[in-house]
């Protein structure tokens, strides 16, 4: 059957295994094509064609609830149910996610792309589906089948679901969809000890010389053949996956060759049948049947970056912040042995494998476990030395709370460093971190670091880590300026960029700072001689700052994260404690979702590029100018 005449998970069931092998190997080639060109997640969607084959074939979607923990392996799952004709569009503006979306089709319960969630989701919908039968312990009820990662059963959230899922007796289905990876190598004691006994050279040898032994007995060699398969079967059920699951409360079964759909059917029909909680425990490669996925020995090409294209800067090419940022903690490391470096899961997007590789007993990759890192780097910091946690801006929201009572009522000194804080692009609402500036403002005695260029992020880092106290830094996914305007700050000043008259202030927040001095150019040809600050640090407020603009009559406040809550209104409040006649207009992010698309059309749309900052500044000046001034000019 061609994958174009698939309109929706029935089209499956009358096919045959030969006929479902060729499916398979076009959903490979369909997803490769497009990720290939519009970027997004490439080595997990390959490793779960056959899951989801299976899955689809099994139960009765959206009936049956199918849930993806993360959305990264959903792509076959989107392509199965109907949208293989928009499929180009994937990460494009005003086409497909690249997760599930529940505004796309009725099979996507859930937006999730934050992992060690889908366990909780289906506790809740499991305790609602059985609170709405007639006879709750009658099977069929609704089924709820969750699809977890490896990597996000390292996740504390996940385990807290678990247990209350055995508690109750919730009849789901979790798929453990088990490829030793999440970004990267799972950081798990659960999967490695299965992965040690199924490799182990003893093991293996063992059970092949008595299968041989046994075949060749008469009458009974098939037989015990059959037997010795129950016995290793239980062998390998004996091992921590079981114990784990079981004293739970939730039946074990597995492991299972992620890739034979037939075998996995079986599984599901077995499945079914329990009326409780089960984990399938499945196998499965990422980036399966596509070489250089399967060849990618770090993340099997987990996910592949369009390339950008940037104007030039200052005459220098622009550079990235990641990389950057790598290579001063490597040096930074040499010289200072305090220094530690924690993450979760995410060591090579954050850039600090080389960090791993100069000082592998100074890396913590803790797995899919923000909280978790938070605190830990609380305790490293309170025994003498000095972490820098390394986690996406979006990623950090769910640390908040140690963040603020494990590290920052402590006072410890604890560098939180935020990648792809602002507006990141084609991932979507739950990846563009724009909560980073409200959040750790909240927190009290906090040092707030915003770099503007990537000169600027090697002398902030190194500020950071030499303060006493906890510090965060926060920067975009975009490649940035080496420098803006030729110069770089120290300490916890701020730095003009562009004199002005005195009268007129635009604060460029971060890499806002570009787009904030071409405002400032186009403002010039109506007549406003406007200062440009790039103010570095926002807590504590430089002194040279606020005093400025509490002398200025109207300031306006650029940054790419929320405008409630923000830098902008933070700022504004130390002002007009000073002069509550100084007039502000922050610009920034509204309240809402913002949609997956370009970086740079999303800021244009809201209007946070140069033009746009100049229309809002321009419409500003224009209401708050005095009439004396509006004459002359």
């Amino acid at each position: 059957m061609e994958l174009q005449n698939v309109k929706g998970p029935s089209d499956l069931a009358e096919l045959s295994n030969v006929e479902l092998e060729e499916l398979a190997q076009q959903i490979r080639r369909r997803i490769v094509d497009t990720v290939s060109k519009n970027g997004g997640h490439l080595g997990s969607n390959l490793g779960s064609v056959e899951i989801t084959l299976a899955l689809h074939r099994s139960f009765d979607s959206p009936r049956d609830v199918l849930l993806f923990d993360t959305g990264h392996q959903a792509y076959p799952h989107k392509l199965l149910t109907g949208r293989n004709a928009d499929f180009d569009s994937l990460r494009r503006r005003g086409g497909l996610s690249g997760y599930p979306n529940r505004s796309e089709s009725e099979h996507d319960w859930i937006e999730n792309s934050h992992a060690s969630t889908a366990l909780s989701y289906a506790y809740g919908m499991a305790a609602a589906f059985q609170m709405a039968a007639d006879d709750p312990s009658a099977l069929p009820l609704r089924r709820v089948v969750a699809v977890v990662g490896d990597g996000a059963l390292t996740g504390g959230m996940a385990y807290e679901a678990l247990n209350n899922i055995g508690h109750r007796r919730l009849p789901i289905i979790i798929i453990w969809n088990d490829n030793g990876r999440s970004y990267a190598p799972t950081i798990s004691r659960l999967s490695s000890s299965l992965t040690k006994l199924r490799l182990n050279p003893s093991y293996i040898q063992a059970r092949n010389r008595i299968k041989r032994v046994i075949t060749d007995l008469p009458k009974v060699g098939n037989r015990a053949v059959s037997s010795l398969a129950n016995m290793t079967s239980a062998l390998r059920e004996a091992i921590e996956p079981r114990v784990f699951f079981e004293a739970l409360g939730v039946r074990y079964t597995g492991p299972i060759d992620g890739h034979d759909i037939s075998e996995l059917e079986y599984a599901l029909a077995g499945a079914k049948e329990w009326n409780g909680p089960i984990v399938v425990h499945v196998l499965t490669q990422k980036g399966k049947g596509y070489a250089p996925a399967e060849e990618d020995e770090l993340q099997c090409l987990h996910d592949l970056k369009v390339p950008q294209v940037f104007a030039d800067i200052e005459g220098d090419p622009p550079v990235s912040y990641t990389e950057t940022f790598s290579k001063e903690l490597v040096q930074i490391g040499k010289e200072n042995p305090s220094v530690v470096v924690l993450t979760a899961a995410m060591g090579g997007p954050t850039g600090l494998l080389p960090f791993e590789e100069s000082f592998p007993n100074r890396f913590f990759d803790v797995g899919i476990a923000e909280q978790h890192a938070v605190t830990a780097a609380a305790g490293m910091a309170m025994a003498g030395l000095h972490p820098v946690v390394a986690i996406y801006s979006t990623f950090m929201s769910r640390a908040f709370d140690q963040v603020n009572l494990d590290v920052g009522l402590h006072g410890l000194g604890v560098t939180f460093v935020m990648d792809r804080a602002g507006v990141t692009g084609d991932d979507g609402p739950s990846h563009h971190g724009v909560f980073d500036l409200v959040q750790m403002l909240t927190v009290a005695n906090l040092t707030v670091f915003v770099p503007s260029s990537v000169e600027e992020l090697r002398v902030q880092l190194r500020t950071a880590i030499a303060l006493e106290g906890p510090s965060s830094l926060r920067f975009s996914k975009s490649l940035a300026p080496r420098l803006v305007r030729g110069g770089v700050g120290e300490g916890l000043h701020s730095r003009v960029v562009r004199e002005g008259s005195g009268a007129e202030v635009i604060l460029g927040i971060g890499k806002m700072l570009v787009p904030a001095l071409l405002a400032a150019d186009l403002l010039e040809a109506d007549g406003y001689d406007v200062a440009v600050i790039d103010p570095r640090v926002i807590r504590p407020c430089p002194e040279e700052l606020v005093a400025r603009l509490a002398t200025t009559h109207r300031v306006i406040t650029v940054e790419d994260g929320l405008i409630h809550g923000g830098a902008g209104e933070y700022i504004a409040q130390l002002v007009h404690k000073i002069n509550p006649e100084v007039a502000f207009c922050n610009l920034g992010i509204p309240t809402e979702y913002l949609p997956h698309g370009n970086v740079d059309a999303l800021l244009t749309e809201l209007g946070l590029d140069g033009l746009g900052i100049a229309g809002a500044s321009r419409a500003f000046l224009a209401q708050t100018e005095d009439p004396v001034r509006r004459v002359e000019r």
